[in-house]
């Protein structure tokens, strides 16, 4: 309650729970995917496979894939022969299943960190996705549950990646651990490991190259980085994290895969997303690499991180 100047007291704004905020990131892909869809679903039409190519056409626009699309429509389509889709409500209802089912599909379980050792995170990205921002957003997540964090600038062919670091690790309360630019990405990388065994931090979030996504040096530099982790603390890396611009679409898309073949990737975060009406590449993403969202962003701020829902997003999505 707030206490008003003349003694009355009136109910405080309250903070938009995950859901409203997801509803909030993804209206723009929600208003794109809605308009399309009813453009082509006309109330009391019936639901045939002319309708069902036209919705495809549309799901491709919302940049959901040709393979993510054709696999929904061809489901679709076996209902519709057997004329078991009697209007545009119950369509648009089993679209949304399937695209849940989708999300739901996709799941790799990180690597159990060892009690007592830090839990090591490598955010791997091209350069521009949000990579080194996400670190800083993520370590406030962490800070928030209650657990120490210690932040490792292993991007050291930018030097400005490292002072974005360090502007970050101030905001949030966590130390950087960092060497000069030009210098090796696993020997800091060693170090960090090291204090963080030392001083019993619980997350060790380290920042890499985001050099062209086709330089086969840069991962090589991520696997001597894997390596190192590997000999210092038990299971590491526990998870490796692929930031992807949302707003990128199918671009995003085929940096995830060229990741995935190098970087063993576990898990994504997908940036932006409330700058963009091409959030339908989450579902693209989560189908063809088989990767789960871990988390998305939605706005420049610390706190703009949430955890990713797929009930609440495909709920935000198809509302």
């Amino acid at each position: 309650m707030i206490q008003t100047l003349f003694g009355s007291t009136e109910e405080a704004p309250k903070k938009p729970g995950l859901f409203e905020r997801m509803k909030q990131a993804v209206s723009r892909t929600r208003v794109n995917l809605s308009e399309r869809i009813e453009e082509v679903v006309v109330p009391g039409k019936e639901i045939d496979r002319e309708t069902l190519d036209d919705l495809e056409a549309t799901l491709i626009g919302a940049d959901l894939g040709t393979k993510t699309t054709a696999q929904l429509i061809a489901n679709l389509r076996e209902k519709a022969d057997r004329k078991q889709i009697a209007d545009a409500g119950e369509l648009k209802q089993l679209l949304k299943g399937e695209v849940l089912s989708v999300l739901q599909g996709a799941h790799v379980d990180p690597v159990a960190a060892v009690d007592g050792e830090p839990e090591v995170i490598l955010v791997v990205g091209v350069n521009g996705t949000g990579k080194t921002t996400t670190i800083g957003k993520l370590a406030h997540v962490f800070r928030g549950d209650g657990k120490t964090v210690l932040l490792c600038a292993a991007d050291t062919f930018r030097a400005a990646a490292i002072e974005q670091l360090e502007v970050w690790g101030d905001r949030t309360g966590n130390e950087v651990i960092k060497t000069k630019a030009g210098g090796d990405p696993a020997a800091v990388l060693f170090d960090a490991l090291q204090a963080a065994k030392a001083r019993h931090i619980d997350y060790v979030i380290v920042d890499t190259a985001g050099r062209l996504h086709t330089k086969s040096s840069l991962m090589t530099e991520l696997e001597k980085m894997r390596r190192t982790a590997q000999r210092i603390i038990t299971g590491a890396p526990h998870e490796v994290l692929l930031v992807v611009d949302a707003t990128t679409g199918q671009n995003g898309l085929q940096q995830a895969k060229l990741f995935t073949e190098s970087a063993g990737v576990t898990g994504i975060v997908l940036t932006k997303l409330d700058g963009t009406a091409k959030g339908g590449i989450c579902v693209a993403i989560s189908n063809e690499l088989g990767l789960p969202v871990r988390y998305v962003g939605v706005g420049e701020k610390a706190g703009d991180l949430l955890p990713f829902d797929a009930e609440e997003f495909v709920d935000s999505l198809f509302e």
